[in-house]
């Protein structure tokens, strides 16, 4: 789909909007609708922008929400309910997008069509994709309108080559091709978000959704020998620890490295280590929190950070910096790039947080919310 926009004279802006509809539709355990993301896009004119579309706290959240009267954490109450779920933001972001950098040429609804066959029409589904499905059964049947899509009507497995149809996903598509975010952020889709919010413990309502925006965030910047990196800046991490890490690497011959030798492998761990001790402590929105991204993007800092490298002998993670860093990636998020013939490269990142994120489809609407 993406290749089409781009051979119907479409920028890579368009192509990235395209696909990112049509991941909606086609990979619903993390392409959504119903979560956020961020965008990086480097243009042949020299501009650079980020957009940060990820998912926003509604008004009435705060911070001891998943907590009981005690003071414990309610167990599941932050990722299977629908307090769980922040306003999306994804529709806004790519609309946004494409209205202020697609070249033109390529409308909101010809982006947005091919996700519609897909809902409507249905599609093929591989083997792994039918595993997934499979594997998650018993999660869907927690909710109904989950059941109703993602669990077969005779109840039989998942297999290579069923189609899976999404008829409400793709009135809801069609409503955003009709009326931009307006058919999704008012209107009855917000209605239907909220309704589903009604149902439990859900937080977001009318206001919030009509009140989301996304926004264009200053990108971070930097070198690795003759290459520059333009990337993400808060509130992701990704960006600044990227070249924190990169900075780290380049005071290391890493040419006389073998490919996932054990000094490789070594040098990358503990470097990584060092990275990620600081996102824990120093990185956050900075629409509410201080973080020492200049510093964090130094390369006299990363070489003061490394400085303590020993190759003979790993360092023990409880003993660097910040503490431990995180323990466990999971394989949730995806992440898809786009250049087009002009030299316009984008790069997005769309999520709804775990696999199928709350587990929690909105009632009539076809989509999953984000936990």
């Amino acid at each position: 789909i993406g290749t089409m926009i781009l051979e119907s004279g479409g920028n890579a802006v368009d192509a990235a909007v395209a696909v990112g509809f049509s991941l909606a539709t086609t990979l619903p355990r993390a392409g959504n609708i119903g979560g956020g993301g961020f965008l990086v896009a480097s243009f042949a004119n020299g501009l650079s922008i980020t957009l940060d579309h990820r998912e926003k706290a509604p008004q009435n959240a705060h911070r001891n929400m998943f907590l009981n009267d005690s003071g414990n954490v309610i167990p599941g109450m932050s990722l299977y309910s629908r307090a769980s779920s922040g306003v999306p933001g994804t529709v806004d972001g790519l609309i946004r997008a494409l209205e202020d950098h697609g070249s033109g040429n390529i409308s909101l609804r010809e982006a947005i069509n091919p996700a519609i066959y897909l809902a409507e029409r249905g599609f093929k589904i591989s083997y792994y994709e039918a595993n997934i499905l499979n594997v998650y059964k018993s999660f869907f049947a927690k909710n109904k309108a989950a059941s109703k899509i993602f669990i077969k009507n005779n109840g039989k497995p998942w297999k290579k080559g069923d189609k899976l149809i999404q008829k409400d996903l793709a009135k809801t598509l069609k409503r955003i091709a009709r009326y931009g975010r307006d058919g999704f952020y008012s209107g009855n889709v917000a209605e239907m978000i909220v309704k589903e919010m009604q149902r439990g413990n859900g937080l977001i309502t009318l206001q919030d959704l009509e009140s989301y925006s996304s926004k264009y965030r200053s990108p971070v910047f930097g070198t690795y020998k003759e290459y520059e990196i333009v990337s993400m800046g808060p509130p992701s991490s990704g960006g600044a620890l990227l070249i924190n890490m990169l900075n780290m690497l380049e005071n290391y011959p890493m040419h006389n490295l073998s490919w996932n030798s054990s000094e490789y492998i070594h040098l990358l761990t503990e470097v990584q280590r060092r990275a990620y001790a600081d996102r824990a402590e120093h990185l956050g929105d900075t629409d509410f929190w201080n973080a020492p991204i200049d510093i964090l993007l130094s390369k006299s800092y990363a070489k003061n950070r490394i400085k303590d490298f020993s190759s003979e002998k790993a360092s023990i993670s409880t003993q660097i910096f910040a503490g431990e860093p995180y323990s466990y990636e999971s394989s949730e998020t995806t992440h898809y790039s786009v250049v087009d013939k002009y030299g316009n490269s984008v790069s997005v990142t769309t999520t709804i947080n775990l696999d199928y994120g709350s587990g929690i489809v909105v009632d009539g609407a076809g989509f999953f919310l984000n936990n």
